[in-house]
């Protein structure tokens, strides 16, 4: 089976300012993200052959998108993945390139969620169904996965509470020098660990929020991208992977780790010929929609051994300045989780990244960048595992 590897590049990306965007309506942000992908590709709209438009609850159909963008009567797919939706939308956008249907497509996500006049995320109407679950919320469905594993592994609250604050506190560091962050301030690690509970062992600055925000990706041949510009970013693995929700269905289920994140880890490293991801990987962006989520995801991915990832949290291992940041750009915690742009925000900070444009969180010489983004909950979700680099990596 031929994988993606070095068959589309990203030749101009854009991102809005991520956070309570009260000054802009839905169309104002995917305008914001696309004219500013648009300028850094040097193209305009009429260059662009179709559209993969991804939001969860911003509205219906691709003409959310061409009106605002004006665009003239191109195919354009709405898609809609959960939390993984941007993610969906430039995987959908990139096998379309890479299958020679097009030349230059753009991946596009936006969400506006603070004028909903609901807190948080709101949920679908209830149906008849065959699932079998528990009325949940999110953060009491992810405090589930650090309770037990912290019981896996024989971590006391203390230990555990701290292992978690850590990750947090690391991302509002990172967070702090991006000036599209949502939140921009650095957070003391006794804030972090005294902070009001909201799910136990789940505090406050535990969870990340949601924002509003838009982010877009032109994509296009690697021959094309040599003709539009020096450093375009290859992409070198698009791995989606679906599970039957496992959790809502067997006892045997094991809530101290993601199976979706593993065996999706697992096919892009192939495809993308990664053998050690520890030592290969330059950098990661994670979903991180609680500081738990990013530290089994250590694990999932390889980054650190199955109950060890601790000690490399505590080492600073993952830190701007260890041996594989994570989180560069603040991550979900501090970028901010406009659920729709999210996935593409990510590859946003990798394209950066590479292209030594990312200002005072500009990593030395990276080689290969991942991008890992989860829609679900522990007991099922769908996972989004992805590999860019430069082309000669």
């Amino acid at each position: 089976m031929q994988g993606i590897k070095d068959r589309v590049a990203i030749v101009g990306m854009g991102c809005t300012k991520f956070g309570e965007r009260w000054d802009a309506s839905a169309d104002d942000l995917l305008v914001e993200a696309a004219y500013e992908a648009f300028e850094d590709a040097g193209i305009g709209p009429d260059d662009i052959q179709a559209a993969w438009l991804g939001t969860t609850s911003s509205g219906n159909t691709g003409m959310l998108l061409s009106e605002p963008l004006r665009l003239g009567y191109i195919p354009i797919t709405r898609v809609e993945n959960a939390c993984a939706t941007a993610s969906e939308a430039f995987r959908n956008a990139s096998y379309a390139v890479a299958a020679g249907i097009y030349d230059i497509v753009l991946a596009i996500g936006v969400e506006k969620l603070k004028d909903s006049g609901i807190s948080g995320l709101g949920g679908g109407q209830a149906s008849p169904s065959h699932q079998l679950s528990a009325e949940s919320t999110a953060p009491g469905s992810f405090a589930l996965l650090a309770t037990t594993y912290f019981a896996r592994y024989g971590l006391s609250f203390e230990e555990g509470k701290h292992m978690i604050g850590r990750v947090s506190w690391k991302s509002h560091r990172n967070g702090a020098l991006n000036p599209k962050a949502h939140f921009r301030k650095e957070v003391p690690m006794e804030t972090i660990l005294n902070a009001p509970m909201i799910a136990w062992p789940l505090g406050l600055f535990d969870c990340c929020g949601v924002s509003d925000g838009s982010a877009a990706a032109i994509i296009t041949t690697p021959e094309i991208a040599k003709r539009m510009r020096k450093d375009p970013v290859h992409v070198k693995a698009l791995q989606l992977c679906v599970p039957p929700r496992d959790g809502n269905v067997t006892t045997k289920y094991d809530y101290s780790h993601f199976p979706a994140s593993v065996r999706a880890a697992q096919a892009a490293y192939k495809e993308a010929g990664v053998t050690n991801p520890r030592e290969e990987i330059s950098m990661a962006e994670v979903h991180d929609c609680f500081s738990i989520t990013e530290a089994v995801t250590m694990e999932d991915l390889g980054f650190s051994p199955r109950g060890k990832v601790k000690d490399d949290i505590e080492s600073g291992f993952f830190d701007l300045d260890g041996g594989l940041p994570v989180q560069v750009d603040g991550g979900l915690k501090c970028f901010g989780h406009p659920i729709g742009a999210s996935g593409i925000r990510m590859i946003y900070e990798m394209y950066k990244q590479f292209q030594g444009k990312a200002g005072a969180r500009q990593l030395k010489a990276p080689k290969l960048g991942l991008t890992h983004n989860l829609g679900g909950l522990p007991s099922g979700c769908v996972l989004f595992a992805g590999i860019f680099g430069l082309p000669e990596a």
